[in-house]
């Protein structure tokens, strides 16, 4: 067991919080360890580690002030996954999501709202769960992402190998990224995407910039590319703002928080269909999560670096403390020419990210 992970397993033990994390492209993980069990709230001028949830009602930091911080390399073992079983399909959940996107095509259908994001949940049962191994398994497989495992006694256990930045934040200077669409990664056929992909992805794009124009006197992006996340692909746009006034960061995050590729469009429409229909409560999954106020890898101060909480799952514990289940986390883009059994077996193939880990 490596100094870092030894270190977890006693927090794990004290029952204090931390989180670890790889950011994308990094041979670096970092680590908050905080000193107590104390729920600390997320403020603008404190740094640390944040942990919001979909809803925003929820809005958590891990503190650099009462916390010891680490960085380790990252290990060199390569620990590549086999191949997952077969996926069985259980038909009840499958049934339910497919009659809850139908209910999501009416509204759609009625003008209700353009775009809606629903997801589900899985529950796995674990069996000698390794937390270094399954840690090393996503920072080996998924490069590009952003890992992490976040624990507070008071919050919850998670783990996730995100692939969307939600922004980047640097004096006065705002990068993000429009992200949606999802196709199984075959590399040995051209991407091809339709036309409800490219729309769902260009509801994400607009929304993002006429946003940051509210704010922002220049507003750059790139041209959509597929961005390969595991074994999937989406449809990917980089957006880049210069912002007209040092605005006070918590209202900038409230404005894009949660977007339309985790939400829907228009954006409060959809997010009361979300809450009233889904049937379960999303937590932290679809929030967002990241630095605060510090670049903990170059200790630089006034940077935010946070990211969307994709491809993620809730663990856990039983009553000896080790860890027994696992909430697994999914969900897709609704829009017109949206197939529910499609949009089902979409969620299958996200599941994926996690269930090659596990």
């Amino acid at each position: 067991m490596s100094t870092l992970f030894q270190k977890i397993a006693e927090q794990l033990y004290a029952k204090l919080p931390f989180v670890s994390y790889c950011k994308p492209n990094s041979d670096k993980t970092i680590a908050l360890f905080q000193k107590n069990d104390e729920l600390f709230l997320l403020e603008e001028g404190s740094a640390g580690f944040a942990f919001v949830s979909f809803d925003n009602e929820k809005k958590y930091l891990i503190p650099e002030k009462y916390s010891d911080v680490y960085v380790e390399k990252v290990n060199d073992l390569d620990c590549i996954f086999s191949n997952t079983k077969e996926y069985i399909i259980d038909g009840t959940a499958k049934d339910n999501f497919e009659n809850l996107v139908k209910k999501a095509l009416q509204e759609i259908e009625k003008g209700s709202f353009e775009k809606v994001v629903l997801s589900r949940k899985e529950l796995i049962d674990l069996d000698n769960f390794q937390l270094e191994l399954v840690f090393n398994s996503l920072v080996s497989n998924y490069p590009t992402a952003f890992k992490y495992c976040f624990y507070h006694p008071k919050v919850g256990f998670w783990m996730g190998a995100t692939p969307e930045q939600f922004v980047k934040i640097e004096n006065n200077k705002i990068k993000t990224v429009a992200l949606a669409g999802t196709q199984l990664n075959t590399e040995s056929q051209k991407v091809i995407w339709e036309e409800k992909e490219l729309n769902e992805q260009q509801t994400v794009t607009d929304f993002i910039v006429n946003t940051l124009h509210t704010v922002s006197s220049a507003v750059t992006k790139s041209e959509p590319y597929s961005f390969q996340a595991g074994s999937v692909v989406h449809i990917k746009t980089d957006i880049e703002a210069t912002l007209s006034s040092q605005m006070d960061l918590p209202k900038i995050i409230n404005l894009l928080h949660p977007t339309p590729a985790v939400c829907g469009f228009p954006k409060e429409i959809a997010k009361e269909f979300i809450l009233k229909n889904e049937g379960y409560e999303r937590e932290f999954y679809a929030g967002y999560l990241g630095e605060w106020n510090k670049d903990f890898l170059i200790y630089k101060e006034g940077v935010c670096d946070l990211f969307v909480n994709l491809r993620c799952m809730k663990l856990r514990m039983d009553s000896k403390s080790k860890v027994a289940q696992a909430q697994l986390f999914i969900g897709c883009g609704i829009n017109i020419g949206s197939d529910p059994e499609k949009e089902f077996l979409e969620t299958v193939n996200k599941s994926q990210t996690i269930k090659k880990i596990l």
